[in-house]
């Protein structure tokens, strides 16, 4: 890793005079900023060296595993062994959307329920469960206990126990790529450590130790546990570090969501073209989850998708390294923010620099909004819809207002008429909350009814 720049005063004021949405973030108010260098995908290709064989390659391995996973939880054989989550409209949200913004929405707001992907209930169960997948086939094919055409299934035996139980697995996180990496680790047979951030849920560290992890808690925020989880993984041949701010297994895992994604929407005969185009609105952490979805989401729709990221206002960290430039060369911390947010999933306030750089030019934008929203927003999508999620995944819903409130020409620059926006689908990703207790919630609900 690099060593970061600690920035001076005058460095910081000389940033803020070269890029003056600064000055409202670092004040925590709200920003919404449409990247003014998006390319078309073909250029933004250009520049990485991931490809749609690669996720390809990745979706294979998921179908591989599917066996596996029918033999072993029982919530993924309804959908034979994949791990996917269902698309529905939720209307009733956007009518209370509108009148809330005073301005009715053109297109139709749809959620994407990935609280409900099974294992462990967040987004983080397609990169982080996906990875485990990929080092353990590795193990077992290198071993000769595995072959390509095997019955997967058979991992799920004392034998594989055995096997993997010689291997660790560790992670840096602050709760819900943890919780999952934890869950497929542990079933495996697999030592695991997870390395957790001050703002971990309890409710999450106690999940984990009760599924055999072993859990270490550090008194700072994610970037330093993620140093401390690679630093003890390093000194040991026998395990494998999931790094969160580097890990290409990761990013694919999750880029496989785009081709899913895209037979659902044909399943529910809905269009994605030019003339009907496809925003998607994603909570952003270090990057690697909605990053790797976003990718995959270009290669299935091309131009025709426009990604927009969300943030708390507390830890605004892709926004910040993708408008200044300096991706993971600047931390929110450099200029005096915080990163306390309840969004806990999203506090994070270094972005991965591999993701900065690799979908930047593919992103349409990047916004940030205050922890009394997720909360109201979360009460308000439990009352209308009868949706329950976790505060950080509320972060994409303000996001298609945002995109029809905006003065900044981004809409003409994209050839945005009104009536492509008339027929334009806005997608919500709701990344998690399948797991949280009932106690919780019902915190989650009264901080949303007090902040409305």
């Amino acid at each position: 890793m690099h060593s970061h720049p600690h920035y001076s005063q005058s460095a910081i004021h000389e940033l803020v005079r070269a890029y003056p949405l600064l000055k409202p973030l670092m004040a925590l108010k709200p920003v919404t900023w449409f990247n003014p260098e998006r390319q078309p995908l073909e250029r933004a290709l250009a520049g990485v060296n991931l490809t749609a064989d690669d996720v390809a390659d990745a979706a294979e391995r998921l179908g591989r595993f599917a066996p596996y996973f029918r033999a072993v939880f029982p919530d993924t054989r309804a959908l034979n062994g994949l791990l996917e989550s269902p698309l529905q409209a939720i209307p009733a949200m956007q009518r209370a959307m509108d009148v809330r913004h005073e301005q009715p929405l053109a297109g139709t707001l749809l959620l994407k329920r990935d609280d409900l992907l099974p294992v462990s209930g967040s987004i983080k169960a397609r990169g982080g469960i996906y990875e485990v997948l990929q080092h353990a086939e590795k193990l077992a094919l290198k071993a000769g206990l595995l072959h390509l055409d095997d019955d997967y299934a058979k991992l799920d035996s004392d034998e594989f126990r055995a096997f993997f139980g010689r291997y660790s697995v560790a992670v840096g996180s602050t709760g819900n790529l943890g919780l999952s990496i934890g869950m497929i680790s542990a079933r495996l047979g697999f030592k695991v450590s997870v390395h957790m951030s001050a703002d971990a849920r309890e409710w999450k560290k106690a999940l984990l130790r009760h599924h055999g992890v072993k859990v270490v808690e550090y008194r700072s925020d994610y970037s330093v546990a993620v140093a401390e989880g690679r630093a003890q993984a390093q000194n040991d041949p026998y395990c494998h570090f999931v790094d969160d701010e580097n890990s290409v297994q990761l990013f694919l895992g999750y880029a496989v969501a785009g081709q899913r994604l895209k037979a659902q929407l044909e399943q529910q005969d809905i269009k994605v073209d030019r003339e009907h185009p496809l925003f998607v609105y994603l909570p952003c952490g270090v990057g690697g989850g909605p990053g790797g979805v976003a990718f995959g989401l270009k290669l299935a729709f091309g131009d025709a998708v426009h990604c927009v990221f969300a943030e708390p206002t507390h830890s605004p960290c892709m926004l910040l390294g993708a408008y200044t430039g300096l991706h993971d060369a600047i931390s929110v911390q450099d200029l005096g923010i915080d990163n306390i947010t309840a969004a806990d999933g999203l506090a994070v306030g270094r972005p991965s620099g591999f993701v900065g750089r690799v979908m930047t030019p593919m992103l349409d934008g990047f916004y940030t909004l205050p922890d009394e929203q997720l909360f109201s927003l979360l009460a308000l999508l439990a009352r209308q819809e009868n949706i329950y999620l976790e505060p950080s995944a509320l972060a994409g819903m303000p996001g298609p207002w945002r995109v029809e409130g905006e003065e900044q020409g981004y809409r003409e620059r994209m050839g945005l008429t009104q009536a492509r926006l008339s027929r334009a689908h806005h997608l919500v990703w709701a990344t998690g909350g399948g797991m949280v207790p009932k106690e919780e919630m019902a915190h989650y609900l009264a901080a949303g009814a007090a902040a409305e």
